[in-house]
C-alpha cells in the first residue's frame, strides 16, 4: 500500500478516527492490526518473517535482563545471529552464491555449485532488522529496559508509518510513546497535514515526474547518449531520490503526528551541505547515526590514529553500501563516499588555511554526491562504466522517438515530450529554492500568518499536487532496501 495511493488515503481516514475513539488500553492493538494489514498488502506470508524477528528479540531481551553478566552476551549473539541470518538469507544469499560460483568456476576440479534461489526480498527488511538490532543492543548495554508487553514491542518494529522505509527508530524514542496516552490535538493534526502535503508534493509532483528521463538514460546506458544527457539524467536522479526518500520520511512523520507520535527527523536539506561529512549528518540521518553508534564508535571512532580512522571509515561505508543492496554497484557507491570523505580529511589536515566560500564548497559537495549516484542507480558495474564514459561523449544523442499511442511518431527529449522535459528542467531549481527556504527557516513563517492565508496556501498546494502529481505509479525507491 503506497502512501501516494487512494487506498492508503482510505486506510488512514479509517485508522486515525478509530484510534482516537478507542480507549488508550486498546490502541496498541488497533495500530498493530493496522500495521499487519498495511504490510500484508505486499506479500502476506512475509509477516511470518517479521514476527520471527520480533519473537526472537522479545525473548532475548528479557533473558539479557535476567541473566548473569557472563551469560548476557550469548543472548545478544543469539538475537544478532537470528536477525542478521534472516537478512543474509533473503537479501545476500544469491549475491554470495553467484560470486562464489563464479570464483570456483575458475578451478575445474571444484564441481560443487551453490543453488541460485531467486528469493523475493521482504519489503523494508533492512529497515526493521536494523531497528530490532538497535533495541537488543540498547538492552544489552543497559540503556533500555526490555519491553515486557509483546504486542507493544511488536508495534515498535511494525509501526506502519515507518515500517517499510524508516526512519530507523531507537527504542528510547518510540517505546515510551506507545505507553503514553495520546489526546486529540488540533496542532498535531495541522502539523501532520503540513508534513504529509510537503512529502506528497516531493514524491508525486517532483520525484515521479523526474523518473521518466532518468529511466530513459539509465535503463539504456549503451544508447550513445551525449555527455550533457548523462549529466542532466544524473542531476535529475539526485533530485528524484531525495524527493522520493525524503518525501516518504516527511509523510511518515506527518502520519505519525496525526496520532500524536513523533518520529525522528531523517533529512535536513542534505544538498546544501558544505562538505561530505556534513552531508552524512543531513542525509538518511537514522542510518548514518545507526552506523556511527553501533559500528564506527565501537571500532574506535575518531579516537584512533589516522590509518585506523581511515580503516574504520572504510568498514562503515562498505557496510552502508551493502545495506542498500546486494550488488557491486552499491559496494562501489560506498567505496566512492569513503574515498571522498578520506580525501576531505586529508585536505583539512594538509591545507587548514585554505577555506572555500560556502557557495563553492556546497557546489563541489553536491557535484561529487551526484557522481556517486551514478553507481547507486546503475543496474550493474558495466552500465556504470558506460554512464561514466558517456559523460565525456560529445555526440548529439538526446532526441528519442516517442509513440503518441495512436502510432503517430513525434520527437522527444530523454523519453519525454519537449514541453514535459522543459517542465522537468524548471522543477529542479524551483524545488531547490523551496528546499533552501525550508533550510533557512523561512517556510516556518507560514505558521505565523492568519488562518485564512494559511488555508489558502494549503489548498493551493493540494490543487498543485492533484493537477501535476503522478499517483500510484511507482513504489518508493527505498522500499526495495
Amino acid at each position: 500500500m503506497l502512501f501516494n495511493s487512494f487506498s492508503f488515503f482510505i486506510f488512514i481516514v479509517i485508522v486515525v478516527p478509530v484510534f482516537y475513539l478507542l480507549s488508550h488500553k486498546y490502541r496498541w492493538l488497533l495500530l498493530l492490526v493496522a500495521s499487519c494489514f498495511f504490510y500484508a498488502f505486499y506479500i502476506p506470508a512475509y509477516l511470518l518473517v517479521l514476527f520471527t524477528i520480533i519473537t526472537i528479540d522479545y525473548f532475548a531481551a528479557i533473558q539479557i535482563e535476567k541473566a548473569a553478566q557472563k551469560h548476557k552476551k550469548k543472548y545478544l549473539l543469539l538475537s544478532l545471529f537470528g536477525n542478521l541470518g534472516i537478512l543474509f538469507f533473503f537479501k545476500y544469499y544469491d549475491f554470495f552464491a553467484n560470486n562464489l560460483n563464479h570464483i570456483t568456476s575458475i578451478f575445474p576440479f571444484i564441481k560443487t555449485r551453490l543453488l541460485h534461489l531467486d528469493i523475493i526480498l521482504p519489503i523494508g527488511l533492512s529497515f526493521h532488522t536494523f531497528q530490532a538490532i538497535s533495541y537488543i543492543v540498547e538492552v544489552y548495554r543497559g540503556e533500555q529496559k526490555p519491553e515486557k508487553h509483546y504486542g507493544v514491542y511488536a508495534l515498535y518494529v511494525m509501526f506502519f508509518p515507518q515500517l517499510v522505509a524508516g526512519p530507523i527508530e531507537r527504542p528510547q524514542n518510540m517505546l515510551h510513546q506507545f505507553h503514553t496516552e495520546k489526546k486529540l490535538n488540533l496542532d498535531n493534526i495541522a502539523s501532520g497535514i503540513r508534513y504529509i502535503l510537503w512529502g506528497l508534493f516531493m514524491k508525486a509532483v517532483i520525484a515521479d515526474r523526474l523518473a521518466f528521463p532518468v529511466d530513459t538514460v539509465f535503463n539504456n546506458p549503451g544508447a550513445g547518449w551525449s555527455g550533457l544527457s548523462v549529466v542532466i539524467a544524473t542531476l535529475f536522479f539526485a533530485i528524484q531520490i531525495y524527493c522520493d526518500f525524503a518525501g516518504y520520511s516527511y509523510m511518515a512523520f506527518g502520519i505519525a503526528r496525526l496520532m500524536g507520535f513523533k518520529l525522528m527527523v531523517n533529512f535536513r536539506q542534505p544538498y546544501f551541505s558544505k562538505n561530505i561529512s556534513e552531508f552524512w549528518t543531513r542525509w538518511h540521518i537514522s542510518l548514518s547515526t545507526w552506523f556511527k553508534d553501533y559500528v564506527y564508535i565501537p571500532l574506535g571512532g575518531n579516537k584512533v590514529g589516522q590509518s585506523k580512522l581511515f580503516f574504520n571509515l572504510l568498514i562503515v561505508f562498505l557496510l552502508s553500501g551493502l545495506w542498500h543492496g546486494a550488488s557491486w554497484t552499491f559496494v562501489a557507491w560506498g567505496l566512492f563516499h569513503c574515498l571522498f570523505i578520506i580525501s576531505y580529511h586529508i585536505y583539512k589536515k594538509c591545507f587548514p588555511q585554505i577555506k572555500a566560500s560556502n557557495a563553492i564548497a556546497t557546489m563541489v559537495t553536491f557535484t561529487a554526491v551526484c557522481f556517486g549516484w551514478i553507481f547507486f542507480r546503475a543496474k550493474n558495474m558495466h552500465d556504470a562504466k558506460l554512464l561514466f564514459g558517456g559523460i565525456f561523449h560529445f555526440s548529439k544523442k538526446y532526441i528519442s522517438i516517442l509513440d503518441d499511442g495512436t502510432h503517430g511518431i513525434r520527437a522527444g527529449v530523454l523519453g519525454l515530450p519537449v514541453w514535459s522535459f522543459m517542465y522537468c528542467l524548471f522543477l529542479v531549481p524551483v524545488f531547490l529554492y523551496l528546499d533552501y527556504l525550508v533550510a533557512n527557516g523561512r517556510a516556518s513563517a507560514l505558521k505565523t500568518k492568519p488562518l485564512f492565508v494559511r488555508w489558502c496556501v494549503y489548498n493551493a498546494i493540494v490543487v498543485i499536487i492533484f493537477l501535476l502529481g503522478i499517483f500510484g505509479f511507482r513504489e518508493f525507491i527505498y522500499f526495495k532496501f
